[in-house]
């Protein structure tokens, strides 16, 4: 096959394979990332040789870039302003000690077990100290997690890149020589990492926000039209930094701040259909990985590259069970913070940074992240089996939250629309009517405005939801999510 071909081919298998195996990985709670992992080992040559992307291999390059734009952006949408306000004191403590307190660590164990050069160490060790967005994800939707550890997990997934990316690109830079002894090459640099990556990032994010407001105020957007905008935006504040040699890795997290920060509606249309086609491209890029370059962890297993990998996986612990209060924090919500910080994609996504920009060495870095990643998916991913109550099993004939207005009064719902003075006319009828809030989290959360009597129940699988309410099957079940 050609390399378009087997291309095509491995990014329809994902698809398909992550559509099939989502029921079989929430209830069991195996661990995404190691699936993908081993479908590209079986893809690989180590398999059935269908699919090679070593780590010079343009595809590999081209799905990375992509996946850590996607992740900057995604992280910075997902941020939850009030979750921020609320939590300021314990998320400056994470972002701030906490992480660089792990990097230092991490970097330190590099240099000194590891035999690295500064430069790289630093560049190590700050990948290595990014939590995974994939792996916290599967935490963060776990019932029964306490909310002051949900939020700071959510915080610190999402905004720790501001203080770990900066790390990678000034590393890379004095590893490369490019600008040591240069005050007039540092001062471009900072330049380009203070006010054009970001400066740039935030600028088309208001931009796209105003004329998206403007357009529908006019005639209109189409909702699932939105979440594809939302995808562009990401691509255009990446595009815009680097036509003036700004960063715009940097420019794409700060686009996604700017659109959280300005347009709650369109982060919910994001999360939506953006952050499913976001997940997938993360997905590909772990089958790339698990096709050959991931294995290249057991090149590099040794006694020292064993020791750097416990102090890479819990410094961070050791870190935050330094810096966190005892005091406002309840005993799991503590617990759960300072232990649950696994590293995955984007601690390999950093590592491609400095090898694809040519820097000296830098391709001795990645058997050691991979090394690390691959114990946090079986440390961490393994652990998500058994936190929070285990999801039922799935009920036949569950209840749709939605309405059946055909007059019958029946629970089986046809997905029909319901006005409110229908919905009015039903209650004074004296007929049993359940609402049902259920809008995205960052909407519901956000929103001041809840209607009376209503009942919580998140948007995805909602159905599963409603029979484990055990919500009556007699009455009309009415959802509304705006």
């Amino acid at each position: 096959m050609t390399p378009f071909v087997s291309t095509l081919a491995l990014v329809g298998v994902v698809i398909m394979v992550a559509a099939l195996l989502s029921g079989f990985v929430e209830r069991a709670r195996f661990p995404q990332v190691a699936l993908f992992l081993v479908l590209g080992a079986v893809l690989g040559p180590y398999g059935l040789g269908l699919v090679d992307t070593g780590l010079e291999s343009p595809v590999l390059e081209t799905i990375s870039t992509i996946s850590l734009i996607l992740v900057l952006f995604m992280d910075a949408v997902g941020v939850t302003w009030r979750d921020l306000r609320g939590q300021a004191r314990l998320a400056a403590l994470v972002l701030g000690p906490g992480t660089l307190l792990a990097a230092a660590l991490t970097g330190c164990a590099a240099w000194g077990l590891l035999g690295l050069p500064p430069a790289l160490a630093v560049i190590l060790g700050a990948a290595l100290s990014s939590t995974d967005p994939v792996l916290m994800r599967g935490l963060l939707r776990r019932e029964g997690v306490p909310t002051s550890a949900r939020q700071a997990l959510r915080l610190e997934s999402g905004l720790n890149d501001i203080v770990l990316l900066p790390l990678v690109l000034v590393a890379m830079a004095i590893q490369s020589g490019a600008t040591v002894g240069s005050s007039t090459g540092w001062g471009r640099l900072a330049v380009n990492l203070v006010v054009l990556g970001p400066g740039v990032g935030a600028l088309v994010g208001f931009t796209g926000v105003a004329l998206l407001e403007g357009i529908r105020r006019r005639t209109g957007v189409r909702r699932d039209y939105e979440s594809i905008y939302a995808l562009g935006v990401a691509f255009a504040a990446y595009a815009a930094a680097e036509a003036i040699h700004g960063s715009g890795l940097l420019a794409a997290f700060a686009a996604g701040l700017t659109v959280a920060a300005f347009d709650a509606e369109l982060c919910d249309c994001f999360v939506d259909y953006g952050q499913a086609t976001a997940e997938m491209f993360l997905l590909l890029t772990f089958v790339a990985f698990g096709s050959s370059s991931m294995w290249t962890a057991f090149d590099a297993v040794s006694w020292r590259s064993a020791l750097f990998s416990l102090v890479a996986l819990f410094g961070r612990t050791l870190a935050l069970a330094v810096v966190l209060p005892r005091r406002g924090l309840d005993a799991k919500s503590r617990h759960l913070i300072v232990w649950y910080g696994p590293r995955g994609l984007s601690a390999l996504l950093y590592v491609l940074l400095p090898i694809f920009a040519g820097v000296p060495g830098a391709n001795a870095l990645f058997p050691y992240a991979a090394l690390v990643v691959l114990l946090s998916v079986v440390i961490h991913g393994g652990a998500l089996m058994f936190i929070g109550p285990k999801p039922p099993a799935r009920v036949a004939g569950a209840v749709p939250a939605s309405v059946d207005s055909s007059g019958s009064g029946s629970a089986a719902a046809t997905g029909e629309r319901i006005t409110l003075d229908e919905l009015r006319a039903l209650q004074a009828r004296g007929e049993p009517v359940v609402l049902l809030d259920a809008r995205k989290d960052g909407a519901w959360v956000e929103s001041a405005v809840k209607a009376a009597g209503a009942i919580r129940i998140p948007p995805d699988d909602a159905a599963l939801r409603a029979a484990e309410l055990a919500l009556p099957r007699n009455a009309w079940l009415v959802a509304y999510c705006a």
